[in-house]
């Protein structure tokens, strides 16, 4: 049986306090934005029209761009 969206964020809290304690669970959620907007449709948008060769181009510049050391 699956589990309800209330009891899968009743869970995930209990995990959180687990892990971080109580103080680290308010942190958390005191720093978590939930989005706003239609991320579906945005990602139809920003996605259409590019080709699997440009997808793939762009992922490799992000790579490099993220494994440069820092100054």
């Amino acid at each position: 049986m699956p589990l309800t969206g209330e009891q899968i964020r009743l869970r995930g809290l209990a995990a959180l306090r687990r892990e971080l304690g109580r103080a680290g669970l308010v942190r958390f959620l005191q720093h978590f934005k939930p989005g706003a907007g239609n991320y579906t449709r945005e990602r139809q948008k920003f996605l259409a029209g590019l080709t699997m060769d440009e997808l793939r181009r762009r992922a490799g510049r992000s790579r490099k761009k993220k494994s440069r050391p820092r100054a």
